[in-house]
């Protein structure tokens, strides 16, 4: 071990805390951005194979009815591989579990033969028989919800007949790797399933034998998905055919993405902040180190180092630091990526998902932790390199000191001795300073960022279920019927008031912009489920002109006054011109809203309804329920506060759990930081502090020379760093937000108060440990003469 690498071993021991802190800083950074990534991998590795083994389709199309010889027929187009038709309908269940009923999508399987297209794998049971009847398939996301197994019983109503089904087994489909009732964001597991029937049954049920009402296909490679889809439309038009799409826009397969999309988000954010502040902690400790080392280097030149070899044993140094922040990074980004993959079997069902660790993101985090580490230390290892030894050798010239401005001001008399002493040496000292409050400031801001993604979480269900959505409970008919219906809604056990709506699947363009949602026709002064702006203002629905949502009019690039072309994809087929009358905020998914008379004028149809939004007396709630049960002609019942426990249970606590742990490295990093600066303060001034020590001073005194500069810096870098992290925070709000699910920027006393109390702690504890260091000043040394 030559000479310079022992000199590296001792100066690690004398500095173990302050490297450990930088490590610590680096490896938040690196376990987030391994985390990530690997699960970006898992992710994306899980449903390719899913995709593949089971054949899912790349094509899909909903529509009103049609023989299968038009599925034949689709076989034929141009660039088509294989089709699958089959039979989908919204039913409403009774699981004896469940106070409320359940909503479920039942799709068809055929009646001998394994499906062509989507094929379901087996997790429970056994698959359908040839020929059985009232026995389904179950998806697994609500057998766990209700912990439901082979053999268990629950009921359905098939349009308009109640019908006792058995369950024969629990299966997962590639159509439903994210699952989620039609149109909606979120999932909901307790109330929505998704079953599985056989074709002959389903098909008498509803009166579709020898038919289909929905459509799956395989493309041949190279084949265009886009003229696969024009052709397929024109095909099915006849018969109902709602616009066909391709795999991109598969509700499931668009959430899987919004969710990797997310994760790439923050690998980037996350990451990039933790490792800017190890540069700077590395360029701090650094640049200390080497204006502690002037003789030591002078001597080391004299005695005949070159500056290469002075300069590569201050880098090995900070590379240490790499190598050890690296280790730990990976180590806890590996745990926590196996943490979180068991989290994400919750929301994405997938055969088999499992972890698997990104080892290009094993590069690219020790290349990026380097780097950070090169840029922190490079400055001073120069500085270092091109130190003179005959100007090292000469001590440092001796500090002017004047009064300080708080003293000039005169206002000296009101504090001590020691604190007049931390004045005169910030202004001495502007730079270090100037670096120390910047330390304490970035500190301060990384704590505003976890905080800020629970207090989004907090917003969003007081606006969704408190502020928009006032209804106890919404249904919806099996077939939008005349308003009549309304006055059935209003009888039923306990309603207090009812307000309906009308819900229609269009098209809304905008030059090449294009988005197919539903278009939700309400009451213009409805109470039950309101439009509201961003001031949470209750919109009124104008007589003519749709009102969308923010994130809506900015995909689709539209303001006030601009024309959308609207294309209705059943019924009529009506396509018209619709001006867009103004903007309402929603943090999940994309709405489009009408005045419930104009959106029926526009579909050339009478006083037509979906359903309706409903008040009911919670005295009489167990009677409304038994109530709805029985109803034939309610094709979905969802009940407010069992969807706001789901996204409680489900997405808000997956978002939780990572709050949790960005929290938790926030809070490392910021005492890393905080404490990291004291031992520099005190290591700057060791010799200062121990010449007050000889002159009399108390070990109490001296340390209020320390304390007092500190807690100056931390009075003047909290404000900042509270400033700061609210624009940190919004841009990673910014940059991880999807059409599906968008967190607001909510910045709130508690957050302010959390990272101001925890600077505070992390002060006081690195204040009092650099304190006990001070006995340990060497009070001989500075008695010595400095030639």
């Amino acid at each position: 071990m030559s000479l310079l690498d022992k000199k590296l071993l001792r100066d690690l021991r004398s500095l173990k805390s302050q490297a450990l802190a930088v490590a610590l800083v680096m490896a938040c950074g690196l376990a987030m951005m391994v985390m990530t990534r690997s699960l970006i991998l898992s992710l994306d590795s899980a449903r390719t194979a899913y995709y593949e083994v089971y054949r899912f389709g790349e094509v899909f199309a909903r529509l009103k009815r049609a023989p299968l010889e038009v599925a034949r027929r689709a076989a034929e187009i141009p660039g088509v591989a294989a089709v699958q038709p089959s039979i989908a309908r919204m039913v409403t269940l009774d699981v004896p579990s469940l106070p409320e009923p359940a909503t479920a999508l039942i799709n068809s399987v055929p009646e001998r033969g394994e499906a062509v297209l989507n094929r379901l794998h087996l997790r429970a049971g056994r698959l359908l028989s040839p020929g059985s009847r009232g026995e389904i398939l179950v998806s697994e996301a609500f057998s766990d919800a209700h912990h439901l197994k082979p053999g268990d019983r629950l009921s359905a109503i098939l349009n308009g007949r109640k019908v006792a089904l058995r369950i024969a087994g629990i299966v997962l489909s590639p159509e439903f790797v994210f699952e989620a009732p039609p149109g909606a964001a979120l999932p909901d597991n307790r109330t929505f399933a998704v079953l599985w029937m056989n074709y002959e049954e389903l098909a008498q049920a509803y009166s579709l034998d020898g038919a289909f009402n929905q459509l799956s296909l395989a493309l041949q490679p190279g084949a265009s998905v886009s003229a696969v889809i024009a052709s397929l439309d024109r095909l099915l038009v006849p018969y109902g055919g709602l616009r066909a799409y391709g795999r991109i826009h598969h509700a499931s397969n668009l959430r899987v993405n919004d969710e990797i999309r997310v994760l790439q988000g923050l690998a980037v954010g996350f990451p990039l902040v933790f490792l800017a502040v190890g540069a700077f902690m590395t360029h701090a400790v650094m640049s200390r180190q080497i204006t502690l080392q002037r003789e030591q280097i002078a001597m080391l030149k004299a005695c005949g180092f070159g500056a290469r070899e002075i300069g590569s044993h201050y880098l090995k140094f900070a590379l240490v630091i790499v190598g050890v922040g690296a280790v730990l990074g990976v180590i806890g980004g590996v745990v926590l990526g196996h943490r979180l993959v068991d989290l994400y079997h919750r929301f994405f069902r997938f055969p088999d998902l499992h972890f698997q660790l990104a080892s290009g993101a094993l590069i690219v985090a020790v290349i990026a932790s380097a780097l950070a580490a090169m840029v922190g230390v490079w400055g001073a290892v120069r500085r270092a390199m091109r130190l003179a030894p005959a100007e090292a050798m000469r001590p440092e010239p001796p500090a002017r000191f004047s009064a300080s401005l708080v003293e000039r001001a005169g206002l000296g008399h009101w504090f001590s001795a020691s604190m007049r002493m931390a004045f005169r040496n910030l202004e001495r000292k502007p730079v270090q300073a100037f670096l120390t409050s910047a330390a304490l400031a970035l500190a301060t801001a990384i704590l505003i960022i976890p905080n800020a993604f629970r207090d989004g979480i907090s917003y969003v269900l007081d606006f969704q279920w408190d502020i928009v959505q006032r209804q106890t409970v919404s249904m919806g008919l099996v077939e939008p019927g005349p308003a009549r219906a309304l006055a059935d809604f209003r009888h039923l056990p306990g309603v207090v008031s009812a307000e309906p709506f009308r819900a229609t699947p269009v098209e809304l363009r905008s030059g090449p912009r294009a988005r197919r949602l539903s278009i939700i026709g309400l009451a213009p002064h409805g109470q039950l489920n309101r439009v509201v702006d961003a001031d949470l203002r209750q919109m009124v629905l104008p007589p003519q002109g749709l009102v969308l949502s923010s994130k809506l009019g900015q995909v689709l690039g539209v303001r006030v006054g601009d024309a959308l072309w609207v294309r209705s994809l059943e019924g009529r087929r009506v396509e018209k011109s619709v001006p867009v009358a103004g903007f309402s905020e929603d943090f999940a998914g994309v709405s489009a809203f009408m005045d419930l008379g104009a959106l029926n004028r526009l579909l050339l149809e009478g006083d037509v309804i979906s359903g309706a939004y409903l008040a009911v007396d919670r005295s009489r709630w167990a009677e409304f329920l038994a109530a709805v049960k029985e109803t034939p002609r309610a094709a979905s019942v969802v009940v407010k506060d069992a969807m706001r426990e789901s996204f409680r249970k489900t997405t808000a606590e997956s978002i939780g759990v990572l709050q949790t742990m960005y929290l938790t490295f926030a809070t490392l990093v910021a005492f890393g930081i905080v404490y990291n600066s004291a031992r520099i303060s005190l290591s700057e001034r060791a010799r200062e502090l121990a010449t007050l020590r000889v002159l009399g001073f108390t070990r109490g005194e001296v340390g209020a020379v320390l304390v007092g500069e500190l807690s100056v810096l931390a009075l003047v870098a909290v404000p900042v760093g509270l400033w700061l992290g609210g624009k940190l925070a919004g841009i990673l709000l910014l940059s991880i937000n999807t059409e599906t699910v968008r967190l607001p920027l909510v910045l709130t006393a508690a957050n302010y108060s959390f990272a101001a109390s925890v600077i505070t702690v992390a002060t006081t504890l690195s204040l009092l440990l650099a304190a006990r260091r001070i006995k340990e000043l060497d009070l001989v040394g500075v008695l010595k003469v400095r030639d």
